[in-house]
């Protein structure tokens, strides 16, 4: 006689919490695309300088405006074509991927940190300190990130450098305000009640209790920041405000395309697209880990 055994819990609630997180993220088939395709931009990004055929700074007067490889004129050792100075179009765009995504990468990083490091003060904080620093946040909130940016460019100076700094205090009130209002939904709870009367204080609390139940909040904050900065970075860059010809940045690498726009329109269909592509994953990516962390939850 087959006696089946008793089981008090069921498995899938009992795996860790990273584990049920993935396991709610690749059943959403888009987001796991999109996270390919991130990933595919963050490895040439980084490797860029040595998988780029050609050199992306090398011009060749005799193969000016060269097409792509599939239309006729085309040459398979330039699949993507060349620009106007006769530079091949796919090492530049692979070299722009350091660039623009690079940037991004770096800016959101920094503001992140020092989102959480000034969140945490105004989360903590109570009385007119909190008044004073929540209505200045709110001032800055008011304010679009890339009109803050370009203020902070005119006033530093256009620049990779000074981009980097610019774009970083433009996204700095949105970690900041993320950080806040996640800390204060912390402190409301029953835990951090108990842990306060069990003798702990605001440090102890913020460091053991409150920010490891932060990293979701941030998470998410982190993905609609990036997508931004993107946006942002390739916006200087085409005003003129970021990066400098003959840097290969996405954003001037369409500004510097406009004028022979009907002779070679992929000079500016290219870097286009992939700053499309590169923000969709981004966004797509987010709202994969929102639903699988709100799933998650609710199991």
């Amino acid at each position: 006689m087959n006696v089946k055994k008793l089981r008090l819990y069921y498995e899938e609630n009992n795996r860790r919490p990273l584990t049920l997180l993935w396991k709610h993220f690749v059943n959403q088939h888009f987001s796991v695309a999109a996270l390919i395709t991130l990933s595919v931009v963050f490895v040439i990004a980084i490797l860029a300088p040595v998988l780029t055929p050609h050199s992306p700074y090398l011009q060749n007067s005799e193969l000016l405006l060269m097409p792509p490889s599939w239309q006729n004129n085309g040459l398979v050792t330039y699949p993507l074509g060349t620009d106007d100075l006769g530079r091949d179009q796919l090492s530049r765009l692979m070299l722009g991927a350091s660039y623009t995504f690079g940037m991004a990468l770096l800016t959101t990083l920094l503001a992140m940190l020092l989102g959480l490091v000034l969140g945490a003060l105004a989360g903590m904080s109570s009385g007119v300190k909190s008044s004073i620093f929540n209505h200045l946040l709110d001032l800055a909130l008011t304010i679009p990130s890339l009109l803050l940016a370009i203020v902070i460019v005119a006033v530093l100076g256009p620049g990779l450098v000074n981009t980097v700094w610019a774009v970083t205090f433009a996204l700095l009130p949105h970690f900041v305000h993320g950080t806040r209002d996640a800390i204060s939904k912390q402190l409301k709870q029953d835990y951090v009640l108990a842990y306060r009367l069990d003798g702990a204080n605001d440090w102890q609390i913020l460091r053991s209790v409150v920010l490891p139940n932060l990293w979701e909040s941030i998470t998410l904050l982190f993905t609609m920041a990036f997508s931004t900065a993107i946006l942002d970075i390739a916006a200087m860059g085409f005003l003129g405000l970021g990066a400098q010809a003959p840097t290969p940045e996405w954003g001037t690498m369409v500004a510097d395309a406009l004028d022979s726009i009907y002779l070679a329109p992929w000079c500016v269909a290219l870097p286009g697209f992939l700053i499309f592509v590169t923000v969709l994953s981004i966004n797509l990516v987010g709202d994969g880990l929102r639903v699988a962390m709100q799933k998650r939850r609710e199991n």
